[in-house]
């Protein structure tokens, strides 16, 4: 029954779950003891020697449960046939949480993501999102880049150090917000991302790397801020402005 407690804790457990994929990228993920791995799959076709000995050593030193497949049936968990290398590891991340759990939250700074295509630049924001003043990031599943081993790899280890607040739109989660300035980076605006002080609830909206934020997003958003840039540069690049957005003055 989906109404069932059971039923609803065994959805909010597996909607923490990130799939990761790759030899090199299992290796750290089982090397990090501060990483809770849910389950290793292996495709049957693997040969036990190098990385996936390496793989299967320290699994069994962490107790971690392994399960064989066939190679499409792994590849069906991987979502990427071409680069999964037969391996594939499940994720439980305590940080990679629903963004309705936002609405109650009293204060918070946000940087949400409206359309970023490229994994390296998701990764470089979510490291400049750690070691800023933000709170989390709001990625849709939709429209976006997904978190991958690209992401990880651009992130430098810093993947769950911060709440990645995932939704299925942007739109649906700004337009549910009240009591919140919601800001669109634009050329036109009157106010400098220097010359504000963040109200208690603040989200910070950043668009695709080529075209910006959509219409319907910009909509949603109650404010509007300019990087304030010299020599005609008219733009930066979409990490670069996460960057100077997460280094604001608290």
């Amino acid at each position: 029954m989906k109404d069932s407690q059971e039923y609803k804790e065994k959805k909010a457990f597996f909607e923490k779950i990130i799939t990761l994929y790759g030899r090199n990228v299992v290796v750290e993920m089982l090397q990090d003891s501060s990483i809770e791995v849910h389950k290793l799959h292996l495709a049957k076709t693997n040969k036990p020697d190098g990385a996936i000995k390496k793989i299967l050593t320290l699994a069994k030193q962490r107790n971690i449960e392994i399960t064989y497949h066939e190679k499409n049936a792994l590849s069906r968990i991987s979502k990427n046939a071409k680069q999964d290398q037969g391996v594939a590891i499940d994720i439980y991340s305590k940080t990679y949480q629903h963004a309705k759990q936002l609405y109650a939250m009293q204060t918070f700074r946000l940087i949400a993501l409206d359309g970023i295509h490229n994994p390296q630049n998701l990764g470089m924001i979510i490291r400049s999102c750690a070691a800023g003043n933000v709170d989390g990031i709001i990625l849709p599943k939709k429209n976006s880049a997904k978190i991958s081993p690209l992401v990880v790899k651009a992130s430098a280890g810093t993947l769950f150090k911060l709440p990645i607040y995932f939704c299925d739109t942007l739109e649906e989660v700004l337009a549910e917000f009240s009591n919140t300035d919601i800001y669109a980076l634009s050329l036109d605006a009157k106010e400098s991302i220097y010359d504000i002080q963040p109200s208690k609830r603040s989200v910070f909206v950043l668009g695709n790397e080529s075209e910006g934020l959509s219409s319907e997003v910009e909509a949603l958003c109650n404010k509007k801020l300019i990087i304030p840039m010299q020599r005609d540069v008219e733009s930066l690049n979409v990490a670069i402005s996460a960057a100077l957005i997460a280094f604001m003055r608290a």
